[in-house]
């Protein structure tokens, strides 16, 4: 149980004002100290934390991002669960614009209970992406350019909404690959250096 304290506390000019009652500028207030519900910081109802579900790991190794796009994404009950839960992959999917809309492309979702799941449930089906009509031409456009493909980075959560982190990339050749590894290696050396001093 909490300890209990009590603080002597005087009262802002403009609470002297707005007050119908007459009050004394000085007041006892009582407080509660030492509990750990008052000593851990609260949300604010506007403050969104963001929780990362999945991400795709290898897009900084294979790929030279260009270009990164946040969208909302159109999910299944079933879905969500699955990735609240952290499952699902997405590895080998991509982003592609039909028709005016942007669809996610073979990420793989699967059922968070195989026994209340409908038997026609496809893990890796389209996923249309909620974006504005101007992403959509950008995303459009970037994928009309030989060379670029539009992949997703990242499945978070922000607030009680999930968003898809895309990006416009563009391949790493074999040679790009080794230095980046080489520029790993070396970055690790130096912090054990680091470390050691």
């Amino acid at each position: 149980m909490s300890a209990v304290c009590y603080a002597y506390l005087e009262l802002p000019v403009w609470m002297q004002f707005e007050t119908r009652t007459s009050i004394a500028t000085k007041m006892y207030v009582l407080i509660h100290c030492g509990s750990k519900r008052s000593s851990q910081r609260r949300n604010a109802p506007n403050e969104e934390v963001l929780t990362m579900l999945i991400q795709n790991k290898k897009v900084h190794f294979d790929y030279e991002i260009l270009e990164k796009i946040t969208a909302g994404i159109e999910l299944l009950g079933l879905e969500v669960k699955t990735l609240r839960d952290k499952s699902g992959s997405l590895e080998g999917s991509y982003v592609t614009v039909r028709g005016g809309e942007a669809y996610l492309i073979g990420t793989n979702i699967p059922p968070f209970q195989s026994g209340n799941t409908p038997k026609d449930y496809d893990p890796k089906r389209n996923r249309r992406l909620l974006l504005t009509k101007k992403e959509i031409a950008e995303l459009a456009g970037f994928e009309s350019k030989k060379g670029l493909t539009i992949i997703p980075i990242s499945v978070y959560n922000k607030g009680r909404k999930i968003k898809v982190d895309i990006a416009v990339v563009r391949g790493k050749k074999q040679f790009d690959k080794r230095e980046t590894l080489k520029k790993r290696e070396t970055e690790r050396e130096i912090r054990r250096e680091m470390k050691g001093l």
